[in-house]
C-alpha cells in the first residue's frame, strides 16, 4: 500500500510540474503565429506628432521595422524596404524608431539622406521591443495580415527575401509551405 502511494504521489508531482512548465510556456509573452501585435504603451507618433496606434494598421497586409538613426543594420535594411514596398503596392510599410529624445532630431536628416519612403512612427523604446515579445534589439521586423495577426518575425537585420517570401506566402492565399514564423539573424 505504502508503495502505491508513493507511485501516486510521484505521477501527481509529476504532473504539476508539468502543468506548470506549459503554463509558463504558454504565459511568456513570446509572440506567436495567429495572435495580433498589441498596443504598446509608448505613444507612436509620425514626424509631425500626430498619435498612432497599430490597430490603425489593420485592413492590409503591413510590415512593420523597428529601428534607429544609431543602428548601422538598421540603416543597411532601409534601401531593401524601400525596395520592397515599392514591389509590394498591396502592403503597408512602417518604420518605428526607437531612438530617444536626444536623437530623435536626427530622424528627418536621415531620412531625406538616404531617400527613405517608408511611413515613419516615432516614440517606442527598447522597453517597447520587449513589451511586444520582440527581443530587446533593433532592427526587428514583424509582417501581420490584414486582420493584425502575426505571419513573420525577423529579429536582426531582414534581407529582402527573408521579408519577400513571408509577403508571398501571405499575398498568394497562404499556398505552399509558409515560411518559418520566427527567424533570428544575428549577422
Amino acid at each position: 500500500m505504502e508503495v502505491l502511494r508513493k507511485e501516486n504521489t510521484r505521477y501527481w508531482a509529476v504532473l504539476n510540474i508539468v502543468f506548470a512548465v506549459l503554463f509558463l510556456l504558454a504565459s511568456s509573452g513570446a509572440l506567436g503565429q495567429g495572435q495580433t501585435l498589441r498596443e504598446p504603451s509608448a505613444a507612436l507618433t509620425d514626424l509631425q506628432g500626430k498619435r498612432h496606434l497599430i490597430k490603425e494598421l489593420h485592413g492590409m497586409p503591413v510590415v512593420i521595422n523597428f529601428w534607429a538613426t544609431w543602428c548601422v543594420p538598421c540603416k543597411d535594411e532601409m534601401p531593401r524596404l524601400v525596395k520592397l514596398q515599392e514591389r509590394y503596392p498591396k502592403v503597408r510599410f512602417v518604420a518605428i524608431s526607437i531612438d530617444n529624445a536626444d536623437t530623435r532630431a536626427k530622424i528627418p536628416a536621415l531620412i531625406a539622406k538616404r531617400k527613405f519612403s517608408l511611413t515613419v512612427w516615432q516614440g517606442a523604446s527598447a522597453d517597447t521591443l520587449k513589451e511586444l515579445a520582440l527581443g530587446e534589439l533593433v532592427p526587428a521586423t514583424v509582417i501581420l495580415d490584414a486582420d493584425g495577426m502575426l505571419v513573420g518575425r525577423i529579429e536582426g537585420e531582414a534581407s529582402e527575401k527573408d521579408i519577400a517570401s513571408r509577403l508571398d506566402w501571405l499575398l498568394n492565399g497562404r499556398q505552399g509551405k509558409q515560411p518559418k514564423l520566427v527567424q533570428k539573424n544575428d549577422w
